[in-house]
């Protein structure tokens, strides 16, 4: 749930800045931690994403694992998409999205069909957030709010493109968690210390 009301504020800050208005205030609760003060260079939106890039990877990563893979190929339907070709799809979601952003690093070359073990799935998940981090190595403060057109997302900044990836990866974490459940395997975020 941090995740989320990360997102929603961090969207809120990038709005009312572009609006040339001030960023809303965020109600005081227990269980918000204080925030870190922002890497050297780095301004408090960007350090955010990456911060929150950084933990989904970790997120996505453990649960990619968590099946096996002779399980990969379970689909909760027949019209559904199997566990890989989840992992596969927010892989390949994030490179194309993140290519727009245009940058010196390179985006990885993996497509649907070039993989097809459960290391060769889980390898392609990490790149596509290893390049999402190479991009956001590659920005400042001023360059994550500069706007750009983004194919369905229309005019956005480079942070919404981000948060729009980030949002879109809780989804398939989502069914992702269903399919282990529906498997008897316990997804790892939810087994305790």
């Amino acid at each position: 749930m941090r995740l989320w009301v990360q997102l929603t504020l961090g969207i809120l800050v990038v709005m009312a800045a572009a609006c040339g208005g001030e960023a809303p205030s965020t109600p005081a609760t227990s269980e918000a931690p204080a925030a870190a003060p922002a890497p050297a260079g780095q301004g408090a939106i960007l350090s955010d994403l990456v911060k929150d890039w950084q933990e989904q990877k970790d997120g996505l990563m453990k649960l990619a694992d968590a099946m096996p893979e002779d399980k990969f190929g379970f689909k909760s339907t027949p019209a559904q998409r199997s566990y890989g070709e989840h992992i596969m799809h927010a892989a390949l979601v994030n490179v194309d999205l993140l290519k727009l952003l245009g940058g010196k690093a390179t985006g990885p070359t993996f497509t649907a069909d070039s993989v097809k073990t459960k290391a060769d799935i889980v390898a392609a998940l990490a790149a596509s957030y290893d390049y999402g981090t190479a991009l956001l190595q590659e920005q400042t403060e001023a360059t994550i709010a500069q706007s750009q057109e983004a194919s369905w997302l229309g005019s956005s900044t480079r942070a919404r493109m981000f948060w729009t990836l980030l949002s879109h990866s809780m989804d398939v974490y989502g069914q992702m968690v269903v399919y282990l459940r529906l498997n008897g395997i316990v997804p790892p975020a939810s087994r305790g210390a």
